[in-house]
């Protein structure tokens, strides 16, 4: 997917993920090569998007959905969001073939949508995207 979007630089946007040296490791392992890593919190992701290079096109890479939804109302310009990648837990229900959603991550996906991000859900490239609809459904 990074390689579709033309990313050459993938930001997580976490704060557990930013103090985390063992699963930042895990994901540089699981990196592109052509793509480098950096780990933030979402507060510095804040504060130094507007910094960053025109040489440098950026996937955001995001655990909850509550972590988008701040970077939006932080001012990070986030026009797109790929869902995905949402395990199910102890209170969540499925709604995707990769999507397990919450109350609070419903919440967050409708303020994302007022705040005109277009949401997705799309496991990989060469696959339809999947109706959106269905997070908004309760179980």
């Amino acid at each position: 997917m990074v390689r579709v979007v033309g990313a050459n630089l993938l930001l997580v946007a976490n704060d557990k993920v930013a103090a985390d040296q063992l699963r930042q490791g895990l994901m540089n392992m699981a990196a592109p090569s052509y793509a480098q890593t950096r780990f933030f919190t979402v507060q510095r992701t804040c504060e130094i998007i507007n910094k960053a290079s025109p040489s440098q096109h950026i996937a955001i890479i995001c655990e909850t959905p509550q972590d988008v939804l701040r970077l939006v109302e932080g001012g990070v310009p986030i026009k797109t969001v790929n869902i995905g990648n949402m395990q199910m837990a102890e209170g969540k229900r499925q709604v995707a073939t990769s999507v397990a959603v919450d109350d609070d991550d419903v919440a967050a996906f409708r303020r994302l949508q007022e705040l005109d991000v277009e949401l997705f859900i799309q496991r990989v490239p060469d696959i339809p995207k999947e109706d959106i609809g269905k997070l908004f459904k309760s179980g």
